[in-house]
């Protein structure tokens, strides 16, 4: 399967280098660019991506505000990239439902791995953004569907909590597989069914209802 890919930042330059190392990997296609947040929207609604990247700060609309409101209409996966890595970023990106964080010091690889990881479903974090900052991030309100007597995870199976814990300490389906002697499928479907009954939107937003919730600590 070809994942399309659209680029949304404000230097061409930026935009030719991450179209040259996706173009790189056979299962990913540079279908659009964009240099502004305007122009993110209309080509997402337009081209409709599996995966955006997209710059922070740019002329007019900035990516946050983009992402915010292509999510509104399309069932997209965005990475924010930037080379400002501060809390604030984070929180304002995971908030507007982005699926993943990342510095421009990823390495090609790495960039290639992180569109295949959230075109997959999965959510991710640079190594830099700590568990402090998703802790922090925790104490934000979340969509998330309540459960009655207040307490949303209630509606988990005790393996489902259990997988949402250790999803929250940072662990892969695989390590959780490994964890509790499962199959990575397995794994997987907890954590799907996990996301569907809590009303969340992905990986990231399971993380910060389980340090809402109590299910890990801060």
């Amino acid at each position: 399967m070809t994942i399309s890919v659209l680029l949304a930042d404000d230097q061409h330059l930026v935009r030719a280098g991450f179209r040259s190392l996706l173009r790189r990997g056979r299962d990913l296609t540079v279908v659009g660019e964009a240099s502004t947040g305007d122009e993110a929207v209309r080509a997402a609604r337009t081209l409709e991506p599996d995966v955006i990247l997209m710059d922070i700060r740019m002329p007019g609309m900035d990516g946050i505000t983009a992402t915010r409101e292509i999510l509104g209409f399309l069932d997209t996966k965005v990475i924010i990239l930037t080379t400002f890595e501060t809390d604030e970023y984070v929180f304002s990106a995971l908030a507007a439902g982005a699926s993943g964080f990342l510095t421009k010091e990823i390495d090609p690889d790495g960039l290639r791995a992180a569109v295949r990881v959230v075109a997959a479903g999965d959510a991710l974090l640079s190594p830099s953004v700590t568990r402090r900052v998703v802790g922090q991030f925790a104490h934000r309100p979340v969509a998330a569907a309540a459960a009655p007597g207040g307490d949303r995870l209630a509606v988990l199976t005790d393996r489902e909590r259990e997988v949402v814990r250790l999803v929250a300490t940072g662990l892969s389906n695989d390590d959780i597989a490994a964890a509790l002697v499962i199959s990575p499928l397995t794994a997987k479907t907890h954590v799907t069914r996990a996301i569907a009954k809590l009303g969340v939107r992905d990986r990231v937003q399971l993380v910060i209802v389980a340090y809402q919730d109590g299910l890990v600590g801060n």
